[in-house]
């Protein structure tokens, strides 16, 4: 019998033994009823030993699955975790090899990076009037929100352009253009040094990183240094197109020195002419 049918016929001989209750007159009906419930009782209700019995026997049965396939299915699987864990350990990703790399990493880190930061660390200012101290200070602050102070700093250095009653509009337009060539050189120099300072930093990180890298991370490493890498030479390539516009302008002011000779020369030869057929 199910356990759905026992309690469904409970719950029957619950409600007939109640109405019997109540529709009972005589001592001898109670007496007859108390029998027959119990009747019943011992009729749809299993023996407690068989009961226990079941149980017991299910119980060692779910035990004797899980000490015997479960249990040897565990121990396979972690015996092949331990094999895995261990040709990672000693063949793919060496932990005595990582820790040497990494040890040789800080120790390098440790024996250059100090020298190498007090060479970029060189004072190497030599100005000693007001002016020109102002205007080194502010094209080797590495700043790059100042560029307001650095064209006054120029031009207090350096002067302004003359007016136009005290200099040939040639000699004006040659030093306006000269002025302007060199403060935009120096932007860029200030530029330059902001992202070289970037750069540094980035390698530091980038070293900090390596000696303390997780197994299988190197190409991640080697990929950064890379783009640090370009960045860098384009950097470089900036620095270097800024010195050809530099020498190109010097080339363009010595040709106007030499036009501007060659047309004083014009005119002079023409003054000659002039004053020969005067005479």
């Amino acid at each position: 019998m199910t356990p759905a049918t026992r309690v469904l016929l409970g719950f029957f001989f619950m409600v007939v033994f109640s109405y019997c209750l109540v529709i009972a007159r005589t001592r001898r009906q109670l007496l007859a009823l108390m029998l027959a419930a119990a009747l019943v009782v011992a009729l749809v209700s299993p023996p407690v030993a068989e009961a226990q019995g079941s149980l017991i026997g299910a119980i060692q049965s779910v035990l004797n699955v899980i000490n015997g396939l479960i249990k040897t299915a565990l121990n396979s699987i972690h015996t092949v975790r331990t094999a895995m864990t261990n040709f990672y350990q000693q063949v793919t990703w060496p932990v005595a090899l990582i820790h040497q790399a990494q040890a040789m990493v800080t120790q390098m880190t440790g024996q250059y990076r100090s020298p190498m930061q007090n060479i970029f660390n060189i004072d190497l200012k030599s100005a000693t009037l007001a002016n020109p101290v102002a205007l080194e200070n502010v094209m080797r602050n590495h700043q790059t929100n100042d560029f307001a102070t650095l064209t006054s700093s120029y031009g207090n250095t350096y002067g302004n352009v003359p007016s136009a009653t005290a200099a040939s509009p040639s000699d004006r337009t040659m030093m306006d253009m000269d002025d302007a060539l060199a403060v935009d050189n120096l932007k860029i120099l200030k530029e330059s040094d902001a992202a070289d300072d970037l750069t540094l930093e980035a390698a530091n990180n980038i070293e900090d990183a390596a000696s303390q890298s997780a197994p299988g991370s190197a190409p991640l490493l080697t990929a950064t240094a890379i783009v640090a890498s370009i960045q860098s030479q384009a950097l470089t390539q900036r620095m270097v197109a800024g010195e050809l516009r530099q020498e190109a302008a010097r080339l363009a002011h010595d040709n106007a020195l030499r036009k501007r000779g060659a047309a004083i020369t014009g005119d002079i030869n023409t003054e000659i002419l002039n004053l020969l057929k005067r005479n």
